[in-house]
């Protein structure tokens, strides 16, 4: 089974409206290709698509995307079983994201600590 590592290790969300696929790729430590498929199979990942069907994702979209690798590879759930979870379960989705936000944010809020520090 893949191990890319748990969402603490992944690097913070820099503050951007708009991020590419590339950026996503590295922020979420999922290779580009993985990110288009999982367009097809999760109806509530839809980047905004612009000039030559360019994606630009938004912050919900990385969180979203985050959460699926979460339960795809750390939970072990299979592409159904995560998008039943993710579709499913509104109020267990909506927790999930609003503890990914509180951990962003704490980790931002480290960050801009260390950088008044110096």
């Amino acid at each position: 089974m893949l191990d890319p590592g748990s969402n603490s290790e992944l690097p913070a969300i820099p503050a951007k409206r708009y991020f590419t696929i590339g950026e996503v790729s590295e922020l979420c430590q999922v290779k580009p290709h993985v990110l288009r498929y999982w367009e097809t199979e999760f109806p509530s990942l839809k980047p905004v698509k612009r000039r030559g069907n360019r994606r630009y994702y938004q912050r919900h979209d990385v969180l979203t995307i985050r959460q699926i690798r979460s339960l795809l590879y750390e939970e072990g759930f299979t592409i159904t079983g995560a998008r039943q979870r993710l579709e499913g379960e509104g109020n267990r989705q909506d927790a999930g994201l609003s503890a990914q936000i509180v951990r962003q944010v704490r980790m931002e809020l480290e960050e801009v600590l260390q950088l008044l520090k110096r």
